[in-house]
């Protein structure tokens, strides 16, 4: 797209990732964030950018291309429909594949099985700007973000708000601010776009961990990252995310290439030894705990020998390139 507008704002949102990026290797990543959080104009910009971006250009092309299977948002509603609420829900299918694992690790193993009652679903959108998944009635959404575009967005700071054991998020209704949220109280949560805003590798993992402490067992973590580079050319990094959320206690359920952006979803495993024997079976010389997005690599430093947790690239200028601009920012405007 060559529209000045589109490249501005474009531009604009992968600036302060680079800018967050940049700070986060020569300060400390935890000030970095915090000062970040509480530059109030900066917010307010990238907000509006954000929210320009996906009505004005994501969801309209979409629209007019009748490609709605390359919506990240029609993704995420079909996903979460067939998991649960499916002619033969994805949940129980892979609460059988789940259970004969565990009785692979453990002959004695049994478990009296509950149903898992859904009305509507209880979506939790974290980063969600404007809101989209409000339009959907079969969904119960609450919606949070640093910079609220919309006045149904809940402010919070998904990083350092607090998790306890009470039956629904403690909120200040004058500000619009969630300050405490319940452990095991969402069937659905969505990271659209949000990972890679995060500049290190670490708090991308704490984000992870705490949408698990947040999902009740067998919930589903959506998670939606650009890439806008070929089919397969990013399968190793997405390969070791796998490996890391199954540390956590995470089960895949499936991965797709869109256009532009490759979309997750992970379940949390009643038993987390079952991701564990995952990656037991199948860890690679190159995987390690770490969720990594390609710029966290020195773009000058050669390809790695698997030491110190660093994957295995090989790349040419033309990969560099295509990693800039696949990951710099966002996708679907073309820098």
């Amino acid at each position: 797209m060559d529209d000045p507008e589109g490249l501005e704002l474009s531009g604009l949102i992968k600036s302060v990732h680079q800018r967050l990026r940049d700070s986060a290797k020569s300060s400390d990543p935890e000030v970095v964030w915090k000062q970040h959080v509480r530059d109030g104009e900066l917010l307010k910009n990238y907000a509006d950018a954000m929210h320009k971006l996906a009505t004005r250009y994501w969801d309209r092309t979409m629209e007019v291309s009748c490609k709605r299977s390359n919506s990240r948002i029609e993704w995420v509603v079909e996903s979460c429909r067939n998991y649960f609420h499916g002619a033969t829900p994805l949940l129980y299918l892979f609460r059988e594949k789940e259970d004969k694992v565990k009785k692979a690790i453990d002959a004695n193993h049994h478990h009296e099985y509950q149903p898992y009652p859904v009305g509507q679903i209880k979506l939790l959108d974290v980063g969600s700007c404007y809101d989209p998944f409000v339009a959907f009635p079969d969904f119960d959404v609450t919606a949070i973000d640093i910079a609220p575009a919309q006045a149904s967005v809940w402010y919070c700071d998904f990083l350092e708000v607090e998790v306890r054991r009470i039956a629904e998020p403690l909120k200040s209704v004058e500000q619009r601010v969630i300050e405490v949220f319940p452990g095991e109280h969402y069937d659905a949560i969505v990271f659209s776009l949000l990972l890679e805003y995060l500049p290190t590798p670490d708090q991308r993992i704490r984000c992870c961990r705490k949408a698990y402490d947040l999902l009740k067992p067998e919930g589903i973590l959506l998670i939606i990252t650009p890439d806008s580079r070929h089919q397969g050319a990013n399968a190793k990094l997405m390969k070791n995310w796998r490996y890391t959320l199954a540390l956590i206690g995470f089960s895949r359920i499936k991965i797709e290439k869109l256009e532009h952006v490759t979309c997750m979803v992970f379940r949390r495993s009643i038993f987390p030894e079952v991701g564990i024997r995952w990656c037991e079976i199948h860890r690679e010389a190159y995987m390690q705990p770490v969720l990594n997005i390609p710029q966290d690599f020195n773009e000058t430093t050669p390809a790695s020998n698997n030491d110190g947790g660093k994957i295995d690239f090989v790349r040419t200028d033309e990969d560099d390139g295509e990693i800039r601009n696949a990951f710099a920012g966002l996708p679907f405007v073309d820098s």
